[in-house]
């Protein structure tokens, strides 16, 4: 992070009493953790303090102090809009563009004249803030919240439990607990200095791995039993859910966090996607092992896009148009693709 980018921060800070932080629709771990750390850091310093969710988190993840002080756009649309247009200063994180806010506060967030800062750990962002503290090179968004906290804007200052909770969520959530994008040692140390603290990573993990709901557990079996597919000549799997599978299995908000990663731990599989069927369109995820860039399929046939490994995107039209498609571009690629792990 440059100087002078700090320097701005500060004196933003210095004549500011609002903050607002806002993150992506459907959020994981690493949001609402790098959002809470946020929260915590500037409402102890006396800050007027809001978080604006775009719609509904998880239920594993309420546990976290301050979780319950988050504004739900979905429920309150009206607070929602008005915490981001009276923000002094707005915080974008974990999101490389407003849309991805989602349609009732993309407006809201390009509108804002509040001070911007953006801390993103996407490829390619898409909006212009007054600080851009954005790098696809670290493991998560809220790694990129505490070196821009403790190692930038207060060097000196120690963080609190719930500080240091919320940004140990967000770090394990989104490397799968440490099993991927998590290759540079900086994300180690400052694991080891969230545990030095006295947190419990034990519990956390507890909390957040095995407190799931019973919905989600059937939905796996059933996605794994009846709704995978391997494609072992190309490298590739998929697995997919209805929108009659989600209702009849009682789909909550977070239940299917995670499932895409199952396809990677197939023999020979590359590469992997998971498909949800939503109201009018189709949510696609994509995961990769090593040099395949499904950032750049995502891009390139969905007009999606994410991390080198692990990319996202929607698709209009029907879960059977979504998977000819899918298998259509597998094979289409599949030369690119293996040219590009060699």
């Amino acid at each position: 992070m440059k100087k002078q980018d700090i320097q701005k921060v500060k004196e933003a800070l210095a004549a500011s009493k609002k903050i607002c932080i806002v993150f992506h629709f459907n959020p994981d771990g690493d949001a609402v953790g790098c959002a809470l750390a946020l929260y915590h850091y500037f409402k102890a310093d006396g800050y007027e303090v809001t978080v604006v969710s775009p719609n509904a988190f998880p239920d594993f993840l309420h546990w976290m102090e301050g979780a319950e002080e988050i504004i739900v756009a979905q429920k309150q649309l009206k607070t929602a809009r008005a915490a981001i247009m009276e923000a002094d200063i707005l915080f974008i994180v974990d999101m490389n563009a407003p849309h991805r806010a989602g349609q009732e506060l993309e407006q809201n967030i390009r509108k804002s004249t509040a001070f911007k800062i953006l801390i993103d750990h996407h490829v390619q962002p898409e909006i212009q803030c007054d600080v851009m503290y954005s790098t696809p090179d670290t493991s998560s968004a809220s790694e990129l919240v505490y070196d821009f906290l403790y190692r930038h804007l207060t060097p000196e200052r120690s963080f609190t439990r719930p500080i240091a909770e919320a940004l140990y969520v967000g770090i394990i959530t989104d490397t799968g607990s440490v099993t991927y994008s998590c290759d540079q040692p900086g994300t180690y140390e400052v694991l080891g200095k969230l545990i030095a603290s006295g947190i419990n990573g034990e519990s956390i993990h507890r909390k957040v791995y095995d407190n799931y709901n019973e919905s989600r557990m059937r939905l796996l079996g059933l996605a794994l039993s009846q709704r995978l597919k391997v494609m072992p000549e190309y490298g590739a799997s998929y697995m997919y859910l209805t929108k009659k599978d989600l209702a009849d299995n009682n789909f909550q908000i977070g239940d299917t966090e995670g499932f895409v990663n199952y396809g990677l731990s197939i023999n020979k599989v590359q590469y992997t996607a998971f498909f949800t069927e939503r109201e009018n369109r189709i949510r696609f995820s994509f995961r990769s092992k090593g040099l395949i860039d499904v950032n750049l399929l995502a891009r390139k046939y969905f007009d999606g896009g994410g991390h080198h490994n692990a990319a996202g995107a929607f698709f209009d039209g029907t879960i059977q148009e979504a998977i000819a498609y899918f298998e259509k571009v597998v094979k289409e690629c599949h030369a690119q693709l293996s040219a590009s792990e060699k």
